[in-house]
């Protein structure tokens, strides 16, 4: 892998409109229903767990859903994510830290990855770490629910969408580019504001298949109990999905 395959928090935001702007990622976001269908899938496989550690919770928008029900912990690589999150929602306990390398020194009954947040994670050796990462911060029963790619969106003409947003409606020009070598999936948006204001970002997620994911939550001592779609109650379609995997110790 190359250089710019290293996830950075400078490298992140430079990347991403949201990171560079995150009332407007909470503000577009907020219809979202990762953190409802993570708490389905903890309730189906582990009803009893009262902890959580969110890996890459961003603003903590999830995290704020998820705190209504456990003792949550929210850990983001990007500093300017967390000062939001703290300032936003200040009742709530947010670190920074690596997704890779991070160690808060406990376990948790229930871990979180969700929003793509392992995609940002391109190199095998550092997708390995973060799974570590998981298993440092587990014990034995503790469930993962981990939310990502499994397919790249392929290469089409560019698509426009129109966003809500709290600067007002915006045009999204959205395309695609797939590298089957490094299996990195390139997203370049146009954003047109209605102010008038124009932006870019080029966002890149590395796609890992169900079978990619099954391996490296072995290897960590996770047995993978479910691999479901991005509704959270039907077979794996694609282009994201759930897994769910439980700590073996």
């Amino acid at each position: 892998m190359s250089s710019v395959d290293i996830v950075g928090p400078e490298h992140l935001e430079a990347s991403n409109l949201f990171y560079r702007d995150p009332e407007l990622y909470d503000g577009v976001q907020s219809d979202s229903d990762s953190a409802r269908i993570c708490r389905a899938l903890i309730d189906r496989h582990h009803p009893e767990a009262r902890t959580l550690l969110d890996f890459g919770c961003g603003t903590g928008r999830d995290l704020e859903r998820l705190a209504q029900h456990f003792d949550c912990i929210g850990v983001d690589l990007q500093p300017c994510l967390v000062d939001y999150a703290r300032r936003t929602r200040p009742e709530l306990d947010f670190r920074v830290g690596d997704i890779r390398t991070v160690r808060l020194g406990h376990t948790a009954d229930a871990l979180a990855c969700l929003g793509n947040s392992l995609a940002y994670v391109h190199d095998n050796q550092d997708v390995q770490g973060a799974f570590q990462t998981f298993a440092a911060h587990a014990h034995p029963e503790t469930l993962l629910v981990l939310c990502s790619p499994v397919a790249p969106i392929g290469p089409s003409c560019p698509q426009q969408t129109h966003v809500e947003t709290p600067l007002g409606t915006a045009t999204v020009t959205i395309s695609y580019e797939w590298d089957l070598r490094t299996q990195i999936n390139t997203m370049r948006r146009h954003w047109d504001f209605a102010s008038g204001e124009e932006a870019h970002d080029v966002i890149r997620r590395r796609v890992l298949g169900p079978r990619e994911l099954e391996l490296y939550a072995t290897q960590a001592g996770f047995d993978v109990v479910e691999i479901t779609d991005e509704s959270g109650v039907s077979s794996v379609t694609g282009p994201g999905a759930y897994t769910v995997a439980r700590y073996r110790g």
